[in-house]
C-alpha cells in the first residue's frame, strides 16, 4: 500500500469532556508502531498521573496546557512542542479558562495497558 488516507479517525470513548480522535493508532487503523490523535481538552480538565511505555510528542495547536513532569510543571503553548520519553512519570492538565488543542503522536502506539495511570 502507498498510503492510507485517514477520513473517519476513531472518536475515543471519554467521561472528562476531552475530544480524542485518533487517527492512526491501535483502535483506528491497528497498528501498534505509532498512534497519532488530534486531542481538545476543555478548560479545567486534568488526568490521572501516568507512567507510559512509549515516548508521547504534544504539538500544540491552540490553547495551552500545563504537563507535570517528576515534579517539574511545564506550560506549553500554541506552536510549541514537546517529547517525553517512555517512563517518565507525567501528569497532563488544563487549569486554563481556553480549551487547550494539540495533537499527540505516541511510539510504540498508546494503549491502555501502556500507558500505566497512577490512580
Amino acid at each position: 500500500m502507498k498510503f492510507y488516507k485517514q477520513t473517519n479517525p476513531f472518536i475515543v470513548p471519554t467521561t472528562d469532556g476531552k475530544l480524542i480522535d485518533e487517527h492512526f493508532g491501535l483502535a483506528s487503523t491497528g497498528q501498534d508502531d505509532v498512534s497519532i490523535a488530534h486531542m481538545i481538552a476543555p478548560p479545567k480538565w486534568s488526568e490521572p498521573a501516568q507512567i507510559p511505555l512509549f515516548d508521547e510528542y504534544t504539538i500544540m495547536i491552540s490553547g495551552k496546557k500545563s504537563i507535570w513532569i517528576d515534579n517539574e510543571q511545564i506550560i506549553l503553548q500554541k506552536g510549541e512542542s514537546i517529547l517525553i520519553k517512555a517512563g517518565v512519570k507525567v501528569k497532563y492538565e488544563n487549569p486554563f479558562d481556553e480549551p487547550a488543542e494539540y495533537i499527540s503522536i505516541c511510539k510504540p502506539a498508546f494503549s491502555p495497558q501502556t500507558v500505566n495511570r497512577l490512580v
